[in-house]
């Protein structure tokens, strides 16, 4: 691994660091960094309309998308460049959190499989914050199989007819288009009749549902679509090609997600600095101390097992599927981290209002929002299969329904 910037990326930083200090919404900088996972919200701001005007600043002045082609609204910039940029944003990135689905995700899917005319159109506008996207995949019956989706699309003329759900889709309240995969033949394999599709989410026959979730915020939806047409010029791929289609989303999801999970170290390691404990302060305290080595070590390697694929960035290579490591860790990690944080607090740990519990009910909010962090995006066991079979070579799972039409699979009510 080499930390060392070189002299193009020393200068592409000093450059970056200079727009951000001159450009950067400073008024909500105290408040974002006192933010914490389950909790990001402005006092007398809405989060989403902030974070709309900085990205179209950022736009504006050529540092949106950075890695994405010119044509489509990003600077052209290299991998190391993105990274650098995101090294330097600091707290002003967790404005990007709403559109990290768009951008991260849909974003390059456009770019691989739809029509010229429609990445001119679509992708700039998304780009610069001015549209949202969301990603709709999973499904109530198919838990973390993907390929398992029951929602149907049926050729009628130039159009497409869209029936069934999808649930858990992020930000699918406040998306103006997403990216939908579909069954079009249920007579073969499941991995083989599936199609991919974009939509615009204000179209007829789309219902959003947001889920409450334990933390009081509704990240989250049900998303019902009842004879929804969908033109055959926003197809994304050939018809029943959509798994292929699929890989290219979820493998920037896993780069996407797994190099941006917090795991609420730092905050930990603040609160004990300033905690009175009965025997005096906390960070003196033996068993405190063996935790905080214990997390602090598990960051550690978070950190550097991320700069491998940040200098694999500068070597302009492809990060693998280890970046799955990254979720995985820092997953578990922040449930951990939030609850010994809870532990320390003692009966003021049951307080979870931001104006009444310690530290502003930040480590409630991280523990309340940590089992979603562990499902977004693969759930640990996914990752763990993802890290054993194209990480250590491990033999795969079995998989008996693999080469059984979609439409033969026992289903429960169904022999």
């Amino acid at each position: 691994m080499n930390f060392d910037d070189t002299p193009q990326e020393a200068a592409f930083r000093t450059t970056a660091r200079a727009w951000i200090a001159a450009n950067a919404p400073k008024q909500y900088e105290d408040e974002l960094r006192e933010s914490s996972l389950g909790r990001t919200q402005l006092r007398n701001a809405d989060i989403l309309d902030v974070a709309k005007a900085w990205q179209k600043k950022k736009a504006d002045a050529g540092w949106a998308c950075l890695h994405w082609p010119k044509d489509y609204g990003g600077r052209g910039a290299s991998p190391i460049e993105r990274v650098i940029w995101q090294q330097e944003e600091g707290v002003f990135g967790k404005l990007s959190a709403m559109f990290i689905i768009g951008h991260g995700m849909c974003g390059p899917t456009m770019m691989a499989f739809a029509r010229e005319e429609h990445k001119r159109k679509f992708l700039p506008p998304l780009a610069s914050g001015e549209k949202i996207w969301c990603q709709l995949f999973s499904e109530p019956a198919g838990g973390s199989d993907v390929a398992g989706l029951r929602t149907r699309a049926e050729k009628d003329g130039d159009d497409w007819v869209i029936n069934g759900q999808k649930i858990w889709t992020s930000g699918a309240h406040y998306s103006d288009y997403g990216i939908l995969l579909t069954r079009t033949d249920p007579n073969v394999p499941k991995h083989k009749g599936l199609t991919m599709f974009f939509l615009d989410m204000k179209s007829p026959g789309v219902e959003v549902r947001p889920i409450r979730q334990a933390n009081g915020n509704s990240d989250f939806n049900e998303v019902y679509f009842t004879n929804v047409r969908i033109p055959d010029h926003q197809r994304l791929g050939e018809v029943n090609d959509g798994w292929n289609v699929s890989l290219t989303t979820l493998m920037n999801e896993r780069m996407s997600i797994g190099a941006g999970v917090a795991t609420g170290f730092p905050e930990l390691f603040d609160y004990c600095a300033s905690l009175m404990l009965d025997e005096g302060p906390a960070i003196e305290d033996r068993s405190v101390r063996s935790k905080l080595a214990n997390y602090a070590v598990r960051a550690s390697g978070l950190k550097y097992t991320s700069m491998r694929a940040i200098s694999a960035l500068s070597r302009g290579e492809r990060p693998g599927p280890e970046n799955s490591i990254g979720k995985l860790v820092a997953g578990s990690m922040i449930q951990e981290v939030a609850m010994y944080a809870l532990d320390l607090q003692g009966a003021a740990g049951v307080v979870s209002g931001p104006e009444d519990a310690e530290v502003a009910g930040r480590f409630q909010a991280m523990l309340l929002r940590a089992p979603g962090t562990r499902v977004e995006g693969g759930t640990d066991e996914i990752m763990r299969n993802i890290i054993a079979e194209r990480v250590l070579g491990l033999p795969g799972d079995i998989r008996v329904d693999k080469d059984v039409p979609f439409n033969k699979i026992p289903t429960k009510g169904r022999t």
